[in-house]
């Protein structure tokens, strides 16, 4: 996945992954990119309420966050849960503290076997960087400045015959005046860091909220979500759109022909056609970022204009008759922001009515609109979310008025 691996545009996506396992499959959720960080244990539960709530499937923590720290049977306790799992899922942090945490330890072999014994590895955004032959150092590079240079990757990929580098974010936008295409090189690093790598090298972009789902066992590649992959050889690049499939030989020859789309691919019957409007997303995506930036920086005005905009859109987008999955995704995402911000709020007890009052005084206009426009569910949440910070709220003839509940 190039990303998105715990937002709306991926829950279908992982639905119909573990629907292709037989019985009730294991799914576990290995931690170790994000291992580094102080919120990494936030970042499971999310992962593990993510899958409870909106795959409606429950995912076990398998927690490897260094190789070094921690104690023997936690470490054992990963292992042991990584060896039973059907479906192993692997995302944020960062790619080359996850590959040398995993130098010398048992979890490359583990995840193999997943796959082997007939499992789902699903691996995103930074975990997906680890799964080719080289992996892509991106922090050390955009943020640290280091020169232009790869490390040794996973090479899970080389074990079935995929000569690949994975580079997720291929259609990354969030520069804003400044190109952060290809998982945030731009285009003019990306060519030099291109030139770098063996000719007989292929490279795999994955587009921001799309998978790229090889099926080992039909040699099939199939393309979901809201973007596209781009398949990049020393014979030319070849973008494959999402709701497409095509033979698994195309990404393990590394070969593309002038006729390689109209003779390895082909629209998937059996799959729902996506026609999201890309536009769209793009925007939802920018503005549910502003959002979680406000929450982090504690900016309550930025975080309810992102959330009030963000309605804005959704509410368009219904009223001009856009695809309904699209807009149902939209809502739920939605949902989660106001949810996040109830639960932000309600981690800050210390807050007094005087703090809390621009953001209440928001939230219930934005309440009292979507009343007006008989979204009564999202109106309801939204009341939920501040009955869980003791924010109680009246409607009265002359208006709302609320108040914190005492103690």
């Amino acid at each position: 996945m190039g990303s998105g691996e715990l937002t709306a545009t991926m829950v279908e996506v992982h639905k119909g992954l573990l629907q292709q396992l037989p019985g009730t499959p294991r799914a576990v959720f290995l931690d170790t990119p994000a291992g580094f960080q102080l919120n990494v244990d936030q970042i499971s539960t999310r992962a593990a309420d993510y899958f409870q709530t909106r795959v409606r499937h429950p995912l076990k923590i398998a927690s490897f966050k260094s190789r070094t720290t921690g104690s023997d049977y936690d470490r054992q306790q990963a292992g042991h849960k990584l060896r039973r799992a059907d479906f192993v899922l692997i995302g944020p942090g960062s790619p080359t503290y996850a590959l040398r945490q995993w130098q010398e330890s048992p979890i490359p072999d583990l995840l193999t076997h997943c796959v082997t014994a007939g499992g789902c590895l699903v691996a995103a955004s930074a975990a997906a960087l680890t799964m080719g032959r080289f992996t892509l150092p991106v922090y050390e590079i955009y943020k640290v400045g280091q020169d232009l240079h790869w490390v040794g990757g996973l090479d899970l990929l080389g074990c079935f015959g995929l000569n690949l580098v994975v580079v997720p974010h291929w259609n990354n936008a969030e520069g804003g005046n400044h190109d952060t295409r290809f998982c945030f090189m731009g285009a003019t690093r990306f060519d030099a860091l291109e030139a770098m790598l063996p000719q007989a090298l292929s490279i795999l972009g994955l587009d921001e909220h799309t998978a790229c789902i090889l099926d080992l066992a039909t040699d099939q590649v199939q393309v979901k979500g809201i973007g596209g992959i781009t398949l990049r050889t020393s014979d030319g690049t070849m973008t494959i759109q999402s709701g497409e499939h095509f033979d698994l030989s195309v990404l393990r020859e590394g070969s593309i022909t002038p006729d390689s789309a109209s003779k390895s691919m082909a629209p998937e019957s059996a799959l729902p056609t996506d026609d999201s409007d890309p536009n769209f997303w793009h925007q939802a995506h920018d503005l549910e970022s502003r959002f979680q930036d406000g929450l982090a920086r504690g900016d309550a005005r930025a975080a309810t204009n992102a959330l009030l905009e963000f309605d804005r859109i959704v509410w368009q987008a219904q009223h001009g008759l856009e695809n309904e999955a699209m807009v149902a995704q939209a809502r739920d995402t939605l949902r989660d922001m106001i949810v996040l911000l109830g639960n932000q709020l309600a981690a800050s007890p210390g807050l007094r009515e005087e703090n809390l009052a621009p953001l209440v005084e928001a939230l219930l206009d934005l309440r009292q609109k979507l009343r007006g426009e008989r979204q009564w569910d999202a109106a309801d949440m939204l009341r939920g979310a501040l009955d869980t910070m003791n924010i109680v709220v009246e409607d009265t003839p002359d208006g709302h008025r609320w108040y914190l509940k005492s103690g």
